[in-house]
């Protein structure tokens, strides 16, 4: 069974049990779950033209019609979480967001949503952030950026969970056809990194002050209900001190790359080198790695430069 397929079956089972019910999957629909781990081969592309590394990144695996088809609704979730300028590296790049936007409609998407379910208020953050007047500077009234709806957050058990047994997830992605992820890469006063995996964070609901208990074992069980098709991990600029929120532009180093993917594990593992660490020095990449989430060693992942 498709990604897209199960979690859509995860939502129907949602809207019976209502809002605020648990959903509990019946064993044979988990059985169906997405087992096999994702292509570790990444794209990682380089230059100052943002718009033009993402596209080269995206088009390296075979182009945003590999993941999105036309008629499809497709829900964007980028890191937009924080009252933050795009040059103080807290969210993703409006750029990169954009352009990602552009080719899910290039593409033939029918709806593109672009949410965060962020951490400062969402009506600043979204427009500080400024992904909000990126969306909309494609004056397409088929990409729109939607605040998230508390009440459309689904409590369902997360089977084969080591930690979170049950959690609150946002019903949009659940019903979207295609979920593409774009992270930033920072640091993270906790999780110590957050990239691919942890931005999962702006998918649930619930009191996320609570995933801080037990955080890595955590970001690992919600990544076995989010499955984003597609990931474009921006390292345009990367955050490298006082993060997740950051605020200081000397925290900032430029880098200007792009990295995409289908392996959320292989794309964070590789990301770790920004920041002169190793894959094993981040608790949820072994843990997302123990779970099937993705590959870890360096050694096995095929990386497409340009």
């Amino acid at each position: 069974m498709q990604r897209r397929e199960f979690l859509k079956q995860l939502a129907a089972l949602g809207a019976v049990a209502g809002t605020g019910g648990l959903t509990v999957m019946p064993r044979e629909l988990w059985a169906m779950a997405p087992k096999d781990k994702p292509q570790s081969l990444l794209a990682k592309v380089q230059g100052t033209n943002y718009p033009q590394i993402t596209g080269e990144a995206i088009q390296a695996l075979g182009g945003m019609k590999k993941f999105v088809n036309s008629g499809e609704v497709v829900v964007v979730k980028p890191n937009m979480a924080w009252d933050r300028a795009p040059e103080l590296a807290a969210n993703a790049h409006p750029l990169v967001v954009r352009q990602v936007v552009e080719l899910c409609l290039d593409a033939g998407a029918k709806k593109v949503k672009v949410l965060d379910h962020t951490c400062h208020d969402a009506r600043k953050a979204y427009k500080n952030s400024g992904i909000q007047d990126a969306v909309a500077g494609l004056k397409d009234p088929r990409a729109v950026v939607e605040f998230v709806d508390e009440r459309r957050f689904v409590e369902l058990k997360v089977e084969g969970a080591r930690a979170l047994k049950k959690w609150y997830f946002y019903k949009d992605i659940l019903e979207a056809d295609r979920f593409i992820n774009i992270p930033i890469a920072k640091q993270h006063a906790e999780s110590r990194l957050t990239m691919c995996l942890k931005n999962m964070m702006g998918a649930i609901g619930g009191w996320r002050g609570r995933i801080h208990v037990g955080l890595h074992q955590n970001i690992a069980d919600m990544n076995l209900i989010l499955r984003p098709d597609l990931h474009v991990l921006d390292a345009t600029r990367i955050l490298v001190r006082n993060g997740p929120s950051g605020g200081r532009p000397e925290d900032v180093e430029v880098r200007n790359l792009v990295f995409a993917g289908t392996d959320p594990v292989a794309l964070d593992a590789c990301g770790t080198i920004l920041f002169g660490l190793k894959p094993g020095d981040i608790g949820y990449i072994i843990k997302a790695h123990e779970a099937g989430r993705g590959e870890m060693d360096l050694t096995k992942i095929k990386v497409l430069s340009s």
